[in-house]
């Protein structure tokens, strides 16, 4: 390349000009050029210049980007050396102070083995130096840390004390020329202070005639290492106390009497005969079995105390696992309210939370759904299967909702579960129905997985699936009781007594109006299949049956034979009956033919009738409303109406479910605005309500909002008014 300076001819008269109008400039002090030099230079348009040779590339190929590797190996090392190798070569050699030929092993071989002939081959050398060497010089540079650099500095220090010493003698010396004079002129009766001068003056040459030493400067490790204290505050001391109670005590007086004492020794001795009479009578073989089963019931007890210990330790920490992984729905379900509900006109939704399944309860339904009525994050399921052509097992699982991914509690059976109900007053004791007619009652304080009370053939078990099975107060003898519903047409009274399921039926469904005559003049009466039943929560022997011919009896616990009331409610079997938690007159019933019906049981006809589209699989009253409810459907929507907000559609249509899979289930919780739903894939879906589904009453200023059984119970007759009117009218 050209420089610049080279191209542009110089313009000397202009230069002039300019420094005869401005003066003389300053010059630099470095060059001696001037400072505005070349300013004329670089106005001028530059023109590049190319070397002929110049490949001429495209924008493409300017952009292109070449990477190169920057390593560690020389790229110039060669890699083809060849070496001769002298291992295992023997050779004759001489050593100089022995005149005679002995062998030498060179290589560290045996001396035995001596041989003249040399064995070597040529093998190419692995590794190669990387190492290229560009500069080296020997320096001759010392650490001052080193014991060399410390000796030197030492070495120094004393070279310059003596340098020192001798001029402070020179000054001396002729400070002593200069003083000879003044000594010479002083008085007679002065030479007393001659010798102490002279001592004085001795001492001052020893002093500076020896070299100081210097003082050795103290090293630091080399480490660096620094010892430092520091003083930690102390905490004050705290004094605490506490009171226990006292332990129980009793006051006890007897007198102690020859004729106590003499009894007393009798006592034990015959004790001590009793005992080795019993021992006598047993076998050596029967004592030595007697002992190894006592040793084997210690160790299990050992062994279970600490697998109890070791699985409470392991729940807790799967549970803060699980804390941690679901942590988000777990904030959800506490805090999170939908915003956007203040903006939809009298709409809510659901907000999806824990999803809960088992690999133990895959391609089984949910037949069943309850919560404990104490512990009200837990909840038990029922697994089994609807389809008659395909039974086979059941399972009883409970989970809670601090952890989704495992149940508390797992039981299995032979037949499957069809329903369950957890005691009110005992929360430990579930009692289920099975497809096979048998109930059993399974007791979660004790581990193993067989129930503790199950029905047989002998004890009056049902001959068709059971469908419903509920708790009821204790008998007059305080025993526990359940009833239950089968297709066979009975309703049973099962009691627990002592060890023993007492059955007792208590009513058997027969269809009214429909008898067969038999050629022999005979008529039979059909049976009735229940499906269905619930009780009243204020009349105890009142309780509504629901069946598969789609009708609702109303039946009574003291009469056997006869129905207090029919109703024609549904077209097809009648899936569920349940009364209002609030108003004791109401009632609702669901069934697969898509409709939903409440009803008043002093009248024949339904009060409100909802057609949902497909066949409904449960319905459920909401635990804070008289006007609440929901409803699962077969296409995997949930529901969830307001009868004082809209008395005519549902305020919530949701889908929950993939299509495929069938609802078959939903519970509320009791205190937690949230609903679990199961369906035909062994799946449970918790789900919370937002605001607008469960709207509280709003409050009024100057006035407190009024809660209770009666203002739901007032708020529903206000519904149920404005309807018998309108069909008083009709």
């Amino acid at each position: 390349m050209i420089p610049a300076s080279a191209k542009a001819p110089h313009k000397q008269p202009h230069k002039q000009s300019i420094s005869i109008g401005r003066g003389t400039r300053k010059r630099d002090e470095d060059s001696g050029t001037e400072v505005g030099e070349g300013t004329d230079e670089w106005a001028q348009s530059k023109a590049t210049v190319r070397p002929p040779d110049q490949l001429e590339l495209t924008d493409a190929e300017l952009k292109e980007e070449f990477t190169r590797i920057l390593t560690a190996n020389n790229p110039h090392a060669p890699q083809n050396i060849v070496r001769y190798s002298f291992k295992k070569q023997w050779s004759l050699g001489f050593i100089p102070k022995l005149k005679r030929k002995i062998p030498v092993n060179y290589w560290g071989q045996d001396e035995g083995e001596i041989s003249n002939e040399t064995e070597g081959t040529y093998k190419p050398i692995g590794f190669v130096n990387q190492l290229a060497v560009h500069y080296t010089q020997v320096g001759n540079l010392i650490p001052k840390d080193s014991d060399e650099g410390r000796r030197q500095h030492y070495r120094d220090e004393l070279v310059a004390g003596s340098q020192e010493s001798v001029k402070v003698i020179s000054e001396t010396g002729n400070l002593e020329e200069d003083e000879e004079p003044k000594e010479l002129e002083t008085e007679p009766g002065s030479q007393t202070d001659v010798p102490a001068a002279g001592a004085a003056e001795k001492v001052t040459e020893e002093e500076l005639m020896t070299p100081k030493q210097p003082k050795e400067r103290k090293l630091t490790n080399q480490f660096n290492f620094s010892e430092r204290a520091s003083q930690t505050y102390n905490n004050p001391v705290r004094d605490r106390e506490c009171q226990t109670e006292p332990p129980p005590r009793t006051n006890f007086s007897a007198t102690a009497n020859q004729w106590e004492i003499y009894d007393a020794y009798v006592e034990e001795l015959e004790k001590q005969e009793k005992t080795k009479e019993k021992e006598k009578a047993k076998t050596p073989v029967a004592k030595k079995s007697g002992k190894m089963a006592m040793r084997k019931l210690t160790s299990m007890e050992s062994q279970t105390d600490d697998l109890i210990k070791l699985s409470q330790a392991a729940k807790i920490m799967e549970r803060m696992v699980n804390q941690n992984t679901y942590d988000d729905i777990a904030q959800d379900f506490k805090y999170y309210d939908d915003a956007a509900d203040e903006y939809r006109d009298q709409v809510g939704t659901l907000l999806p939370l824990w999803k809960f399944q088992n690999d133990k309860a895959k391609r089984l339904s949910v037949t069943a759904l309850c919560w404990n009525p104490k512990y009200r994050d837990l909840f038990a399921v029922g697994y089994g299967s609807y389809d008659f052509m395909k039974q086979s097992r059941g399972m009883l699982l409970l989970y809670s909702l601090k952890n989704p991914s495992f149940p508390e509690y797992m039981f299995s059976s032979n037949s499957g579960v069809m329903c369950l109900d957890i005691h009110v007053d005992h929360p430990y004791l579930v009692a289920v129905g099975h497809y096979d007619g048998n109930v059993a009652i399974y007791n979660l304080k004790k581990p193993h997985s067989q129930p503790s009370f199950c029905s047989s053939a002998k004890s009056g078990k049902h001959s068709d699936p059971v469908w419903q099975v509920k708790w009821q107060k204790d008998d007059m003898d305080q025993n526990l009781n359940f009833f239950s519903v089968s297709s066979d047409g009975r309703i049973v009274s099962w009691t627990l007594v002592k060890r023993k399921l007492v059955h007792i039926d208590v009513i058997k469904l027969k269809v009214e109006g429909s008898t067969t005559e038999v050629p022999e003049g005979l008529q039979l009466h059909p049976v009735g299949c229940g499906t269905a039943f619930d009780f009243h929560k204020e009349i105890d022997y009142m309780f509504l049956v629901g069946t598969e011919e789609g009708k609702i009896y109303k039946c009574s616990k003291s009469y056997s034979s006869q129905f207090l009331d029919t109703y024609d409610a549904h077209n097809m079997s009648v899936d569920t009956v349940s009364w209002n938690p609030y108003h004791t007159k109401v009632f609702m019933s669901c069934s697969s033919d898509w409709t939903v019906k409440i009803w008043d049981h002093t009248i024949k006809t339904p009060m409100f009738i909802y057609d949902l589209n497909s066949a409904v699989g449960d319905v459920a009253w909401a635990p804070y409303s008289s006007t609440v409810f929901a409803a699962v459907t077969t296409d995997g929507k949930a529901h969830i109406f307001d009868l004082a907000i809209n008395k005519y559609e549902a305020i919530c249509n949701q889908p929950v479910a993939a299509k495929k899979n069938r609802l078959t289930h939903v519970q509320f919780n009791l205190i937690h605005p949230i609903i679990i739903v199961g369906d035909d894939r062994g799946h449970i879906i918790s789900l919370k309500l937002s605001p607008n589904l469960r709207k509280m009453p709003k409050e009024k200023k100057g006035q407190e909002v009024q809660k209770g059984p009666a203002v739901e119970i007032a708020k529903l007759d206000k519904l149920l008014n404005l309807v018998r009117e309108v069909k008083i009218k009709t």
